[in-house]
Formats: structure tokens, C-alpha cells, sequence
């Protein structure tokens, strides 16, 4: 008989990001072939509390992406334990053992729980876990830091401003205009999924855009704005990472927003592969995996890029724990290069519990 792996899909969380997280983990939980995993359902809600579910019940509305809502209703609260404990779920209320987690998969999009905080807690409880670790996952969340350190490697990137504990009113319009031209895109700096993103033409759409980017989060970027194709390529890997074919997303809104991506079907055409040549496809690997190691990133990761007119890349941005909703584009790239959903799931859970093997053979002590 074969010794299942247990393993937590850990998902919902605290951030805007919330319901893509629901999306992308009903699509995991699916997936995963229950002959070689035995499936704890962790979710989170939007106060940071975190629930034991019912694999038959853990999502309300599952059908609707505008809809969907994690389910607490006859879920147990649980917490996680630190250290080698052998129960390392415990109930918040009664003296039920929960039994340990083999290893962990967060999928979890946005503040608290791409930006390194989660990634923290499991080296802490001593667990595997799916994904980037503690420091890529930080600098990945941060479009600012992201970008400076392309900046650093040498690896282009968009003209961008930042602006950090700023009131609306106190962010110029006119020196952002002459510094990168219109139009622009307004991002909060530590946010994904194209919440809270807006591109301006005119000061009105400026000042609109500020503002609500700036309710998301302290700090933000301001981008100018590249008048090319969109492509996406994604990243599997340790020590030697590899990429997938290159895609290319074409939106049929004025850019790749929220809607587009989760709730809108017709929202963006994709090319899976990316109608480009075998330069182009070459380029893109190669500097894919070129930023998913500068940035300090193992396990997984998207990098999205502009192929601009006169054939130049540009590295926009980097997802450390993508999309996995049937209609997220890192499956899809690697399911065109020859590695169906499956397949992928299990190699991401053997790269952690690689990752967690090799770390456990670094020294602890000094003599």
C-alpha cells in the first residue's frame, strides 16, 4: 500500500485578492490525485482566521467567480503550531488532534500570504511548502523593490515612479507626466490581480487613480505606459529552473484588468503558445528563468513581459504564487509544453519537499 502524502491547501486570506485565491484553489483541490494525497482543506477568512473545512463544503457559490465565498459556517477553527509537534493543527476550542501536514500549499494571492508572512510561519512550524520561500516572495510582492533590483541585474524594465506614505493630493501630476509621459498605470505596490490598477490619460483620471490605489496599500508605483504585445511565460524549478512556452494575452478591455481575468470570459483572448518566433520564444525563457533567479525565487512563478515594436522585451512583473483557476495562464503554458495540470501539481509538491530536505541538511550549530 502506498503512503499517501498529506497535504494542505491553504487558501482565502486577508488580502483584495480573496476570491481569486477561492478560484484557484477549488481548481488544485480538484486536481490533485487522491491516490497519492490524502487533502486538508485550510481556509482563511477576511479577518485573518484560519478554519478546518469540509472538502464537500468549503465553498459557497463555487460557480460564480463574482459570487464565490469561503463557507465558516460548520467549519473548525484551527491554528498552526510551531516547531516538530506532532499535531501541528490544534482546535481553537475542544482537545481533538488533528494529526501533522506532510506539506503545504499555499494558495494564497496578495498581502498575507505571497509576501513572505505565511512562507515565514510554515519554516517556522518546521512544514514543506509549495512555492517560493521567504525572501523572493517578499521582493516579488513588492513591485518597487522588483524593479529596482531588475534595474540592478541589468534586466529592462518600464520608466516607473514611486511614492510611499503619501496623501493623494501630494503626488504631482504634472512632474509624473513630464518624467514618463502619458498615459500611465497606477499600481498599488503590493498587490496583484489587477486590483486597484488604472491607467490615466488626463490629471482627472490621475487624481481618480491615485486615490484608490493609495486605499490598498501605503505605497505606490507609477509605470509609463509600453505600447506593445503582452506575453506571459511561466517557471518551474529549484537550483535549475525552466520555462514553459511563452503566451500571449490579448485583452479585449483597455488592458488586462480585474474583470478581464476573473469575471468577464470574453475579458482577453489567449494565445497558448504566443503566435511569435523561435527567437522571440527563446529570449523569453531565457530571460524568465534570468529573473526568477535574481529575484531569489524557487518552485514556481509567472513572469509577465511587453514585446515592444522593435522586437525589445521588457520584464513587467513577476506572480510567485500565480493563478490556478481553469482559466489561469500558468497551467495552461505548462500544459502546452507537455506537462498536463496533474503532472504539474505533483512536481511542485516534490520541488518543496526537496527544498525542506536540503535546508535540513544545513548546519544548525557551530564548533
Amino acid at each position: 500500500m502506498i503512503n499517501k502524502l498529506r497535504v494542505g491547501i491553504l487558501f482565502g486570506g486577508r488580502s483584495a485578492e480573496h476570491e481569486v485565491s477561492l478560484q484557484s484553489a477549488k481548481s488544485i483541490i480538484d486536481s490533485l490525485d487522491r491516490s497519492k494525497y490524502d487533502v486538508v482543506l485550510i481556509g482563511i477568512d477576511k479577518t485573518g482566521k484560519w478554519y478546518l473545512n469540509d472538502a464537500s463544503k468549503f465553498l459557497l457559490n463555487d460557480e460564480d467567480p463574482s459570487l464565490i465565498k469561503l463557507n465558516t459556517a460548520s467549519a473548525k477553527e484551527v491554528a498552526l503550531v510551531p516547531g516538530e509537534a506532532v499535531n501541528q493543527l490544534v482546535p481553537m476550542s475542544g482537545s481533538e488532534q488533528l494529526g501533522h501536514l506532510d506539506v503545504v500549499f499555499p494558495v494564497l494571492h496578495g498581502p498575507f500570504g505571497e509576501d513572505g508572512t505565511v512562507q515565514g510561519l510554515l519554516k517556522l512550524a518546521n512544514i514543506p511548502f509549495v512555492g517560493v520561500s521567504v525572501l523572493g516572495s517578499a521582493v516579488g510582492m513588492d513591485k518597487d523593490v522588483t524593479k529596482r533590483l531588475l534595474r540592478e541585474a541589468g534586466i529592462p524594465t518600464p520608466k516607473f515612479m514611486t511614492f510611499d506614505r503619501m496623501k493623494p493630493a501630494d503626488i504631482p501630476f504634472e512632474h509624473v507626466k513630464k518624467g514618463l509621459g502619458l498615459p500611465v498605470f497606477i499600481k498599488p505596490a503590493n498587490l496583484g490581480s489587477s486590483v486597484g490598477i488604472h491607467k490615466a490619460h488626463d490629471a482627472k483620471e490621475f487624481n481618480a487613480g491615485v486615490k484608490d490605489a493609495l486605499s490598498f496599500d501605503t505605497k505606490i508605483i507609477i509605470e509609463e505606459a509600453i505600447d506593445g504585445r503582452e506575453l506571459e511565460c511561466a517557471v518551474l524549478g529549484n537550483e535549475n529552473p525552466e520555462a514553459s512556452l511563452p503566451g500571449e494575452v490579448r485583452p479585449s478591455h483597455e488592458f488586462y484588468d480585474y474583470e478581464a481575468k476573473y469575471i468577464d470570459e470574453y475579458g482577453a483572448a489567449l494565445d497558448i503558445p504566443a503566435k511569435v518566433n523561435e527567437d522571440v520564444v527563446h529570449r523569453v525563457k531565457e530571460l524568465a528563468v534570468r529573473t526568477f533567479m535574481t529575484l531569489g525565487c524557487e518552485g514556481m512563478a509567472r513572469v509577465d513581459f511587453f514585446l515592444k515594436k522593435d522586437g525589445g522585451l521588457m520584464v513587467n512583473e513577476i506572480n510567485t504564487i500565480p493563478g490556478f483557476t481553469k482559466i489561469s495562464m500558468y497551467p495552461k503554458l505548462w500544459q502546452a509544453s507537455g506537462v498536463p495540470f496533474d503532472e504539474l501539481l505533483d512536481r511542485l509538491i516534490r520541488l518543496a519537499i526537496e527544498r525542506f530536505e536540503r535546508e535540513k541538511g544545513l548546519r544548525t550549530s557551530y564548533t
